[in-house]
């Protein structure tokens, strides 16, 4: 990594800490002063067990945000155990428009190889073997940062590249190693994908029902949540250009990557090895429920941990950010 971009990196993690640290501070004086409602008793005791003990919750008037049209072509990238890309064609939520998605259509990729991956993910061998019976395209040994350079998918194009929760998998104990190393991944990773992308226009992203004040927004104006309005129309999806998903807890340290300005507003690599990455439009975020992708299980990057105590991620909610590129 270059010096130039390391050290804009770094700055733009000190930025993060220093913001996130002040929220904490206001959070922590905001609950100092509530007090807990005297007509019920205090429920202490969760009721879920396991990695997720926060699992996104659909509001009853409102629809999760299905970011998928049954015209798409889809190609997924960092796939695990596949069962993303399972719960896509084989149980797909109830969304009108949307439950018709032809198998033919989907793309999923793995950057383990084949053996490796059934190793990694023992319930990943059956899985893959529904996914090809339904005519899904599935492939392995593809490195999400040189996608334009894999024989089997040079020259295409998909309306949607998604990647669900990426990591560089690496083990790395040092914090700020190991965010300025996801950084990196990330920034490869846009800069490798917007080859792959179709073009056209910038898709429309209808405006929220109650806009959000200023207060809201951060520095640079982030679009709003739309979670449960409509994709773009989808008699135009033609003309529309294609967009990357990109999925994450939205807690530290993940929010210390600052994906969607890494997205916006790209360091400039100081040294001449890496071509300069292209400026991205976020079009949205929202919430990312993975209840209602059925069967649909987070697996860490190293596989199947049979004694696995992490603690990294809890709390928060999982969030997805779109993106399209920049003209």
């Amino acid at each position: 990594m270059g010096k130039g971009l390391k050290a804009a990196l770094k700055s733009q993690q000190s930025r993060l800490k220093a913001k996130e640290k002040a929220q904490r501070a206001a959070y922590t004086a905001e609950l100092k002063n509530r007090k807990p409602p005297t007509d019920q008793p205090l429920n202490l005791k969760s009721k879920t067990k396991g990695k997720d003990k926060t699992p996104s919750k659909v509001l009853p008037n409102r629809r999760p945000t299905i970011p998928f049209r049954n015209t798409d072509k889809i190609l997924l990238v960092g796939e695990g155990n596949f069962s993303f890309a399972h719960a896509l064609v084989a149980h797909p939520p109830p969304v009108s428009g949307f439950e018709d998605l032809p198998p033919g259509n989907v793309t999923a990729t793995a950057y383990d190889g084949e053996e490796e991956c059934y190793e990694k993910y023992p319930d990943a061998k059956e899985i893959v073997r529904v996914l090809r019976e339904r005519g899904v395209e599935v492939l392995f040994g593809i490195d999400a940062t040189k996608l334009e350079k894999i024989l089997g998918l040079k020259g295409r194009k998909w309306d949607r590249v998604v990647w669900n929760f990426p990591h560089v998998g690496k083990g790395i104990t040092d914090q700020d190693q190991n965010i300025l190393s996801n950084q990196v991944l990330i920034l490869d990773f846009l800069r490798s994908a917007a080859k792959m992308l179709k073009t056209g226009s910038t898709p429309i992203v209808m405006e929220p029902r109650k806009k959000k004040t200023a207060e809201d927004e951060d520095e640079e104006g982030e679009p709003p949540d739309t979670e449960g309005l409509p994709s773009p129309a989808q008699d135009t999806a033609d003309a529309f250009r294609g967009t990357i998903l990109i999925t994450l807890r939205n807690v530290p340290p993940y929010t210390l990557w600052d994906v969607p300005r890494l997205a916006k507003k790209p360091p400039r690599p100081t040294s001449g090895s890496k071509p300069h990455n292209p400026s991205y439009i976020q079009l949205r975020s929202f919430v990312f429920h993975r209840d209602i992708w059925t069967g649909y299980e987070h697996r860490m990057t190293k596989g199947d941990r049979a004694h696995g105590t992490g603690k990294t991620g809890e709390g928060g909610e999982d969030r997805t950010w779109e993106f399209c590129l920049r003209d």
